[in-house]
């Protein structure tokens, strides 16, 4: 396999080259889920550069040779994976520049139709949410700032939401994604109802099963207000030679969530675009298995350290996953179905 380094260990597989020559190696219908967060394009090229490989899909010259480029990805995605699973794509609407007279562009729509081009059916999107000043801060961008407001409202923008959309691969589920004992861990910011804590663990009938109720309510929203946006993993931030300009890890909520929904323990979670290893990390961590590819060296070499991490830690249901109840709220008591 044309790769630059490699680590192959009894849980994961990572990989320092490019994804679509690691897919193109892996069998037909072996990958249970994928979550990855690819570059988001720009009209004009990258909106955000990783590197200055060639490969790197940021590197495309405009917005058409980004989907071309990334089409060969989809199609990979579409080969091996599991009839019946899905695959989680993060990604958000693209502004056209950050002149202040700009417009935007439907990524995910383009991303939308790319799967469906594909064999995948598109069934869910979340909304994460973000806070303005926070995106204003990061950004800077025009549209963003207060003086826009003051001066002509017209050219006055939002924070765009970050989403996440769900394809499933057509053909027939074999075996279930279930949940016996619903959901006793919850990745996000909310504080939990003092009056859940007696749930925790509950292995009784899951209709009187309130906390799962109470998490799953938050997973299967549409819009995911509720997301820690500083937990995210450890990661150098440092400029290098090959030309390193950003870094931003997706958020541990999203990926965890994505991985404990749709997938079951012991199933293999791809991230073609691995970035420092957060969804080996998460897959790690809920008892999955993971393969990951990162382009970009520095990247790969970090994703290696966060693994060992994960590794370390174990998988300790009772230590990684201790849930936190809010002593001064209660839940009306609600049955579901």
């Amino acid at each position: 396999m044309p790769v630059i380094d490699q680590k192959i260990g009894d849980r994961y597989a990572a990989y320092n080259g490019d994804c679509n020559e690691v897919m193109n190696k892996l069998q037909d219908n072996s990958i249970h889920l994928s979550v990855y967060s690819p570059p988001f394009a720009h009209s004009g090229g990258g909106l955000y550069q990783y590197s200055s490989d060639s490969r790197d899909l940021s590197n495309c010259t405009d917005y058409n040779q980004f989907f071309e480029h990334y089409n060969f990805i989809v199609e990979q995605i579409s080969r091996i994976t599991i009839p019946g699973r899905m695959t989680a794509v993060h990604c958000t609407d693209i502004p056209s520049g950050n002149t202040g007279n700009d417009h935007l562009i439907d990524f995910p729509g383009d991303i939308i139709r790319l799967h469906e081009k594909y064999n995948f059916n598109y069934i869910a999107r979340h909304v994460i949410w973000k806070e303005p000043l926070w995106v204003r801060n990061r950004t800077m961008a025009k549209v963003l700032a207060h003086r826009t407001i003051v001066d002509d409202a017209a050219y006055a923008g939002v924070a765009n939401a970050d989403y996440i959309i769900i394809f499933r691969k057509k053909g027939k589920n074999e075996i279930p994604i279930s949940h016996p004992i619903g959901f006793g861990y919850y990745s996000g910011a909310q504080p939990i109802p003092k009056n859940l804590k007696r749930y925790k663990g509950w292995t009784g009938d899951q209709k009187q099963n309130l906390l799962s109720h109470w998490i799953w309510r938050r997973y299967a929203s549409s819009i995911w207000d509720d997301i820690d946006i500083g937990n995210v993993l450890p990661y150098n931030d440092h400029k290098d030679p090959e030309g390193e300009k950003h870094v931003h890890p997706l958020q541990l909520d999203v990926i965890d969530r994505c991985i404990e929904l749709r997938s079951n323990p012991g199933e293999i979670i791809l991230d073609p675009f691995g970035g420092i290893g957060s969804t080996p990390y998460s897959a790690l961590k809920y008892n999955r298995k993971s393969i990951a590819v990162e382009l970009k060296t520095s990247y790969y070499n970090q994703m290696i350290l966060n693994i060992e991490k994960a590794l370390q830690n174990g998988f300790n249901k009772d230590e990684q996953f201790d849930l936190e109840f809010d002593e001064t709220s209660e839940l009306e008591s609600e049955i579901m179905e």
